[in-house]
């Protein structure tokens, strides 16, 4: 745990000016905590931002992207509802989920706890999301399973073949040979068991050869049969490649797929190669003004949010 004065140090670097929180973010936030008065509810989040951030540095959560909605405000969150009216106790992935806001919303809506998975790589910012929202793993029961999606042990690599493999004979439940979602030490045990995979603010982590990869080992979590789906949101750029940002005096460079590329490698690389129809959609939204956090070389900032379905 981190020392006071590391936390003070964590503290300067942080820029409380970003926080912003109102509308159905707000409501929903003042319901899980029970704190109505608004300046109490900011104290108590920075404070929680504050010790994730000394666990590693996201830009994210310098920019309190875990109160955002970002499961909820996609149009592929109400394609996965509809699962629940079909399938036998569909199955959920958050990968990436950072505190569990998206999961808590989606509980909140009416999808059962002991259905969801969440994972993300520490432990310590699912605690956090504890924290923050004033609950435990008894209050929260639902399964979270720390781990790197690229530890073959933790998420195995697929190819074609392994997608083909798949298709076949594949029900059209994850209730069958279904694992004990509490007792998962690793995502493996859910190949071909998923329903739903939501994946926000993860994949423009990674360079583009670990993008593709992760794509692959995702794909093969899902059922293969009509109506499965994967969605979310992250960086990109009109057109495919390097896009370079500065922020606070550093410079970086992030790899940013655009819709039509990212449409392609889902589309026809991975479900069109194996023979599994899906539709693919992507499409930017400017966030500029939203991402004060960030001094960019090149504007405006674009956020891609992507969702694909299997037909």
């Amino acid at each position: 745990m981190s020392s006071t004065n590391e936390l003070k140090g964590v503290a300067s670097s942080l820029d409380p000016s970003i926080y912003s929180l109102e509308g159905e973010e707000l409501a929903f936030v003042q319901k899980l905590t029970g704190i109505s008065d608004e300046e109490e509810l900011k104290n108590h989040i920075i404070s929680v931002q504050t010790k994730a951030y000394a666990v590693y540095g996201y830009p994210c959560i310098r920019a309190f992207a875990f109160l955002r909605m970002r499961m909820f405000r996609s149009h592929a969150y109400q394609v996965a509802f509809k699962l629940r009216e079909v399938r036998e106790n569909p199955i959920l992935l958050d990968i990436g989920c950072c505190f569990g806001n998206d999961v808590r919303k989606a509980v909140d809506d009416g999808w059962p706890v002991e259905d969801i998975v969440a994972s993300d790589l520490r432990q310590e910012f699912w605690d956090a999301g504890h924290e923050l929202f004033k609950s435990s793993p008894e209050t929260f029961p639902a399964a979270f399973v720390p781990g790197d999606a690229f530890d073959d042990l933790f998420l195995a690599p697929n190819n074609l073949e392994d997608l083909k493999s798949l298709v076949d004979g594949t029900p059209n439940s994850s209730s069958v040979d279904r694992p004990n979602l509490r007792e998962l030490k690793s995502l493996n045990p859910l190949r071909g068991k998923l329903s739903v995979v939501h994946a926000s603010s993860f994949f423009h982590l990674f360079e583009e050869e670990k993008q593709r990869n992760l794509a692959w080992r995702l794909a093969a979590l899902l059922i293969p049969k009509p109506g499965s789906v994967i969605f979310g949101r992250h960086i990109a750029t009109p057109e495919v490649g390097i896009r370079r940002f500065a922020r606070r005096g550093q410079s970086r460079e992030m790899f940013c797929h655009s819709p039509l590329s990212w449409k392609q490698l889902w589309g026809k690389e991975i479900f069109g190669a194996a023979g599994i129809k899906a539709i693919v959609t992507a499409h930017l939204i400017d966030i500029s003004e939203y991402r004060k956090d960030i001094e960019e070389e090149e504007k405006p900032i674009w956020l891609m949010k992507w969702s694909v379905v299997l037909a």
